[in-house]
């Protein structure tokens, strides 16, 4: 069973900012700003890449309730929302979860940076992502 399912199932203690029969929110421990939440569905899902249209939309609708909630009672100025899928893309845990990290300002422990790419030929991505 893996870590979240554990929380999910109250094995593992965690401080839960939301909870109903799906989905599970909680503080993250990291706490990377003030008011870091993870929201998670209580059926284990490996991540959005597997994810069924039903788990998404209660995720996604929860989420957007408590990124509300969080920003405005933490003050926050914003907030991220982050999901990662599969190891490469920074998931550490194989169980769906989102991030919501709110902000403060430039001196926020977490920086997201697009650095500039190798030109690419658009039309050539379109024809590989429509065919």
């Amino acid at each position: 069973m893996c870590v979240f399912c554990k929380i999910i199932q109250h094995e593992i203690p965690s401080k839960v900012v939301y909870e109903d029969e799906h989905v599970l929110a909680i503080l993250d421990l990291s706490q990377v700003t003030f008011g870091h939440t993870l929201v998670m569905p209580k059926q284990h899902v490996r991540n959005l890449l597997e994810a069924d249209a039903l788990t998404t939309a209660r995720i996604m609708e929860v989420t957007r309730q408590l990124a509300q909630q969080i920003t405005q009672k933490c003050h926050a100025l914003g907030c991220n929302i982050l999901m990662n899928c599969n190891e490469v893309a920074g998931q550490s845990v194989d169980h769906m979860h989102v991030h919501i990290i709110p902000r403060y300002g430039k001196e926020d422990a977490i920086a997201i940076e697009f650095k500039e790419s190798a030109p690419q030929n658009l039309d050539k991505v379109l024809d590989t992502l429509t065919k």
